[in-house]
């Protein structure tokens, strides 16, 4: 027989079934010539990790909620939810590089976010959009909350890459959306609408 009759076909045939060993354990940090000390990255890293875990679940909880809604503000909230999704997938991949470009591994896997995240889990059924709301304001409050917290870590440490990330990416954004949340809270329209028409005499 000759080689090019073989069943194999020369490389083309791919091989499967492969397993090996990590090449890094999550929660490890391998030094880069960053000019930073291992320390201030694995302190950097973790505090990132924790970040990125919160930040995985309140872009999920979006897209659950976009999926979700109901009630007469359906087409504003559908939207809103989908633009919000989109700009915490930006924040999720910003996140896991800044991980990565210090060292470290970022969590992925759905059951490892699970484990590592501060984020209350909501039911898999449909809620009211006030409670899909009030969800999506606390979630953002954690980020937050945690986001400043690892800033001005982050200012005393000398990590200014992962320092601007979080004052000049995450807060703002977090923030910004957290604003546009709230404003869908606010009854003082359904009210002024629910007074009697005053007379223009």
């Amino acid at each position: 027989m000759k080689k090019s009759d073989s069943p194999r076909n020369g490389n083309a045939e791919p091989h499967l079934s492969r397993r090996g060993e990590e090449l890094q354990a999550f929660g490890t940090v391998v030094k880069m010539p960053n000019a930073l000390t291992l320390d201030v990255c694995k302190r950097s890293v973790a505090a990132l990790n924790r970040l990125l875990a919160d930040t995985i679940t309140l872009r999920d909880l979006y897209k659950k909620h976009h999926w979700q809604v109901a009630g007469p503000t359906f087409y504003p909230l559908h939207l809103m939810f989908d633009k919000h999704y989109e700009g915490q997938s930006e924040l999720v991949d910003a996140i896991a590089e800044r991980i990565q470009l210090l060292g470290g591994v970022s969590v992925a896997m759905a059951p490892d976010v699970a484990a590592m995240a501060s984020i209350e889990a909501p039911p898999s059924g449909r809620e009211p959009v006030p409670v899909q709301l009030t969800r999506l304001l606390e979630a953002h409050e954690i980020i937050l909350k945690a986001a400043h917290k690892a800033a001005e870590a982050t200012t005393e440490s000398g990590d200014h890459g992962t320092n601007d990330l979080l004052v000049s990416k995450l807060i703002p954004v977090n923030e910004f959306q957290l604003w546009f949340d709230s404003q869908h809270l606010v009854d003082a329209a359904v009210e002024a609408e629910a007074e009697p028409a005053r007379s223009a005499l």
